[in-house]
């Protein structure tokens, strides 16, 4: 089981047409067996098995309303990207999953992004899709109901990892395979990578790290330039576009690598003491 986190986005539709393997329709129920799992507050606003009949554009209204109801709340840095959009992969050779267990693993994977927290009545809009096959798609709604934005941890990307493994012992699901060439280069890993990996975590982090900060800023200004007339500024506008777009690539890639880095190594199996053979004697 892979994690993977998405670049955060405006609206919900994308992700959800992603997760689904076509475009949002505007009609359309999905069944139950398509949202296995969603924000357990919806139960108390909704009819018994009002769920199962909601559209996709309903289930991406749902995902909407934080937004519409707190049209100012904004990250740190100012970014109203509010919608997380997390995948996971199952291994290819991987068996089925029943829905129950699909919903097992993305309300434990809800709980680790910190979208999900047992009893606070305050969380986050979220939902958990499988649309396709081998594949959970979790999309959520930064912005709590308390008009506050959500502080996700600045590990996350491990800790799915970490979750991740977890969900596949306990389903008995094939972890991802490792070769001998990867354990060996982890047991010679200087001290001095995992030093470096702890600096680039932060340096990368999604939610404040310094490359998101730049980013940011870079969209910003694109943003403004756009409005102004005349076609430099349109052009101009383009090319920061095109920059935030390369600064989104460089700072997940640098987040791999401080993932990998930070790592623990792989223990090595101590082998089993020589068995000791009983002295015979030896007749005479």
């Amino acid at each position: 089981m892979i994690p993977r986190i998405n670049e955060r986005t405006h609206t919900p539709h994308d992700p959800l047409s992603e997760a689904l393997g076509y475009a949002v329709p505007f009609v359309g129920g999905l069944t139950e067996h398509a949202v296995v799992a969603y924000w357990p507050g919806l139960d108390s606003y909704t009819l018994d098995d009002e769920q199962a009949t909601w559209t996709a554009k309903q289930w991406a209204e749902h995902l909407e309303d934080p937004l519409l109801e707190y049209p100012f709340a904004a990250s740190p840095q100012g970014d109203r990207r509010a919608i997380f959009h997390l995948d996971v992969r199952l291994h290819p050779d991987d068996r089925e999953l029943s829905r129950a267990e699909w919903a097992e693993a993305a309300h434990r994977l809800a709980r680790v992004a910190g979208i999900e927290t047992p009893g606070d009545s305050n969380d986050c809009h979220w939902i958990a899709v499988q649309g396709k096959h081998g594949r959970l798609d979790l999309i959520a709604n930064l912005i709590r109901l308390d008009g506050t934005w959500l502080r996700q941890p600045t590990d996350l990307l491990r800790r799915l990892s970490d979750e991740a493994r977890l969900i596949e012992a306990d389903l008995r699901l094939i972890p991802p395979r490792v070769t001998s060439q990867q354990q060996g280069n982890a047991q010679e890993a200087p001290t001095a990578s995992s030093q470096f990996g702890r600096v680039l975590a932060p340096l990368a982090n999604e939610q404040d790290g310094l490359l998101v900060a730049v980013r940011g800023l870079v969209e910003q200004t694109a943003h403004r330039i756009a409005h102004q007339s005349g076609a430099a500024g349109a052009d101009t506008a383009h090319r920061l576009e095109l920059i935030a777009h390369r600064l989104y690539g460089i700072q997940q890639d640098l987040q791999a690598v401080a993932t990998h880095l930070n790592a623990p190594p792989p223990r090595t199996a101590i082998p089993a003491p020589p068995a000791i053979q009983a002295a015979t004697r030896q007749p005479r």
